[in-house]
């Protein structure tokens, strides 16, 4: 399991309150969260917590994924966003995945799925955005997406075309969204957009925490 090494830290990000009668002890089930948004595919997460005793179905480790309902911290005060929306692929229909990131800390602050991209789902995204953060004041670095430059100027955001620089710094976020959307085969079976938008901000969240 190559993942493993990455699964070295505090879980303490990880919240358990949707627990209820839960058969399994907690610091495994921390332990079968981390490890499945971390990398490891259901089985190879079931074969984990097996060798160390805990039992568990790959759908009882599905499940506790998106009762979870783990999503990027609120709260945050950037100075620049990045925007992106990378083409993604789910039982091979087309989806864009909106992610907003701070270049100054490498975090994502917010990702949503949509089956398509509008000028009206981008307002919505920043909306949202607006809502978990205090992003009045920061610039936000775009490419040439006339979409996203319309929906920020209706939003009264101030933006800017960029394409190299602090936009590069989160290049790395977003290529590792993208690998990992490649890897739902891997982790899902017919998966259902809103379960790979609940993994997605799941994982979010674990990359978050690993900066």
């Amino acid at each position: 399991m190559a993942e493993i090494a990455r699964l070295i830290g505090d879980r303490d990000w990880i919240d358990l309150d949707f627990v209820e009668r839960e058969r399994t002890p907690e610091p495994a089930m921390a332990l079968g969260i981390q490890s499945h948004v971390a990398g490891l595919s259901l089985a190879n997460t079931v074969e984990l917590l097996t060798a160390l005793g805990v039992q568990r179905s790959r759908k009882a480790i599905h499940d506790w994924v998106q009762k979870a309902d783990l999503q990027p911290e609120s709260g945050k005060s950037p100075n620049q966003v990045a925007l992106d929306e990378p083409v993604i692929r789910i039982n091979d229909q087309q989806f864009w995945l909106y992610a907003a990131a701070d270049p100054q800390t490498n975090e994502l602050l917010h990702v949503r799925l949509f089956s398509t991209t509008t000028t009206a789902l981008t307002e919505i995204f920043l909306r949202e955005l607006e809502q978990k953060h205090d992003v009045e004041t920061a610039v936000f670095l775009v490419d040439g997406a006339k979409h996203l430059q319309t929906a920020l100027q209706r939003a009264g955001l101030r933006f800017q075309m960029c394409r190299h620089g602090n936009r590069n710094a989160v290049e790395r976020i977003f290529r590792e969204l993208k690998r990992r959307t490649s890897s739902f085969s891997n982790c899902f079976s017919h998966v259902k957009p809103e379960t790979a938008e609940n993994w997605l901000q799941s994982f979010a969240r674990w990359l978050n925490a690993t900066n």
